[in-house]
């Protein structure tokens, strides 16, 4: 299978995670999640404070690496605002490959406060955002054209299916 970037973008609880460790493994692609980044980053002391825009940035180069040697990629982020959003488009179009951009959303509102507020962390010494910073999180609307996803509806086996269709659509573009 040819190289392509599928970027997950929603709210913490929303189900990236899940979908893309099942997409993942499906496909046989990299997993770039930026939780684990940013938590090595923390735990590394290099980073003292806020992560700011450095966890996107080592994902951005990995993810051109890994595209560059044929790799499907799958970026695991909240990815909220269009400039993060952006710069994946451009990390695709640097190694030439396709980008799917998928939206995951959890329209029911007491279902997504239960999972952000019943879930442990899975990674050593990660904090998890309450429900009211979810709540509060910068996340711009869309201006283009994505595949918005809903685990409030649909099952991650499901979702994931949807995303195996989009990608296996751009790859024959």
């Amino acid at each position: 299978m040819a190289a392509a970037l599928v970027i997950l973008s929603g709210l913490p609880g929303a189900g990236k995670t899940a979908i893309a460790r099942e997409l993942a493994r499906r496909l046989a692609a990299v997993h770039l999640r930026i939780d684990s980044i940013e938590q090595a980053l923390r735990e590394s002391g290099v980073v003292e404070g806020p992560v700011n825009d450095a966890g996107y940035r080592v994902a951005y180069a990995l993810a051109e690496d890994n595209l560059r040697l044929g790799r499907i990629v799958i970026a695991d982020s909240v990815n909220p605002i269009h400039l993060t959003r952006d710069a994946w488009l451009d990390v695709a179009t640097r190694a030439e490959v396709s980008a799917i951009e998928v939206e995951i959303q959890c329209s029911n509102v007491a279902e997504h406060r239960r999972r952000v507020e019943s879930r442990a962390a899975d990674l050593p010494g990660l904090k998890l955002p309450a429900w009211n910073e979810v709540l509060s999180r910068e996340y711009a609307s869309w201006d283009r054209t994505h595949l918005v996803l809903d685990t409030a509806i649909c099952t991650v086996e499901q979702n994931v299916q949807a995303i195996q269709v989009a990608v296996q659509e751009a790859l024959e573009a």
